[in-house]
């Protein structure tokens, strides 16, 4: 397998070097761009606060595959399965509710203390964290509203624990030596006619500004705010829009997170970045599949996460760009889903390395648009698959589908235990 694998590595060096492609230098690149996993498909997020709960906030994890994650030292061992499987550097992005306490702890009472197991493994493993603040399943967000609420001391508590997560978050960047994104998402909204819409916005934004009014250091902690079209239980009204989150973090220079599944089942935000990153220092995607709508499907090497992927290398924004994966997909092997929306991630950033783009770019501004398409459609027909295949080898992963005996084998001695 080696062999083959070496061989065919020789003659796409050529292939691509024919089109000005260093292949050995787009798999450095590829090592500057990590993907941020997400802990939350592990177990369907539920997360460690109260298993039994019930998700809200317009969450919905669909299936019942077993084997589940029931807690944290599971949820690693699932975790630690996948990324095995994954070549190259990863992240992993936590939410507020997989802490780990032998005490119920209030959410605006976490601690970095919480997360301690969490740090050490992620130190032994190299690998940096990312946070997010609970605002769902919970009694005090059961009325739809959060960060926007119109009873001061319901809005007091979720303001506390934005800050409470701030900090876990700058710790979670100190220890680990690479900066923590922490984003902010609310479920706020109405279902149905809403009169008066700006008075929630007025208060989400008071809110923001007093839970982020402490500044942090940004080589340890970056602020972000993600918008929502709708969800179930806000089809009407949704007091986070994009115009909110976007003009937000323009004026008070946080990131912004854009999540494949927040908008319209036309739209795509591979368009929106060019356009953000004129306003804002950074951004944080959250890439998805909206099938319908929100609906988290496992990422596809599909046309959107390649032009995802495009876009951040064409416009070299490896720098102001933070990659993290958002979905919960229950109906299948949960580390599969795992290893191969993470993979399809990684690949199409490889693809957009291996592509000639300042050629393309000179063709495009000479006017020659002929030319743009058909370099751009023969690109495709290029055998990248070879040089993911010894990137893979590189770092000692499966480079093809073998990686799901791996798994088959897990979810046969561990999965079908629990």
């Amino acid at each position: 397998m080696t062999t083959h694998i070496e061989k065919a590595w020789e003659l796409a060096k050529q292939r691509f070097a024919a089109v000005g492609i260093d292949t050995d230098e787009a798999l450095r690149q590829l090592d500057r761009l990590p993907v941020s996993m997400h802990c939350w498909q592990g177990d369907d997020v539920a997360g460690f606060e109260n298993p039994e709960g019930e998700l809200s906030g317009g969450i919905q994890a669909t299936g019942n595959y077993p084997g589940k994650a029931r807690n944290a030292i599971e949820l690693r061992a699932d975790l630690d399965q996948a990324l095995s499987l994954i070549p190259g550097p990863k992240r992993l992005n936590l939410h507020a509710i997989y802490l780990e306490s032998d005490a119920p702890v209030a959410r605006d009472e976490i601690k970095p203390e919480h997360f301690k197991n969490w740090v050490e493994w992620a130190k032994t493993r190299k690998m940096g964290l990312d946070f997010n603040p609970s605002c769902f399943s919970h009694p005090l967000s059961a009325d739809g509203f959060t960060l926007s609420h119109a009873r001061d001391d319901i809005r007091q508590f979720w303001i506390n624990h934005v800050k409470a997560s701030r900090k876990v978050s700058a710790w979670f960047g100190e220890q680990l030596g690479t900066p923590s994104v922490m984003n902010i998402w609310v479920p706020d909204g109405m279902k149905d006619i809403t009169v008066d819409r700006l008075a929630p916005r007025q208060r989400l934004l008071a809110a923001l500004d007093e839970a982020l009014a402490e500044k942090l250091n940004p080589a340890h902690h970056i602020d972000a705010v993600e918008s929502k079209l709708f969800g179930i239980g806000a089809e009407s009204y949704t007091v986070g829009s994009n115009e909110f989150c976007l003009g937000y973090a323009a004026s008070r220079q946080t990131a912004l997170c854009l999540d494949a599944g927040h908008f319209h089942p036309t739209e795509v935000i591979s368009d929106k970045i060019s356009s953000a990153m004129l306003y804002v220092p950074r951004l944080l995607l959250h890439v998805s599949r909206p099938v319908r709508w929100d609906s988290d499907h496992v990422v596809l090497l599909d046309d959107e996460t390649q032009a995802i992927a495009s876009e951040i290398v064409r416009h070299n924004l490896f720098d102001r760009v933070h990659i993290g994966l958002d979905f919960f997909d229950a109906s299948i092997n949960r580390i599969a889903a795992w290893v191969i929306g993470t993979r399809n991630m990684k690949k199409a950033l490889l693809r957009a390395l291996l592509e000639p783009t300042e050629q393309l770019r000179q063709l495009e501004q000479a006017g020659d648009y002929t030319a743009r398409l058909a370099l751009l459609e023969e690109q495709k027909c290029l055998p990248w698959q070879a040089v993911w295949e010894m990137y893979c080898l590189q770092h000692d992963t499966p480079a093809d589908a073998t990686w799901l005996a791996a798994v088959r084998h897990y979810e046969q001695h561990i999965l079908t235990q629990r």
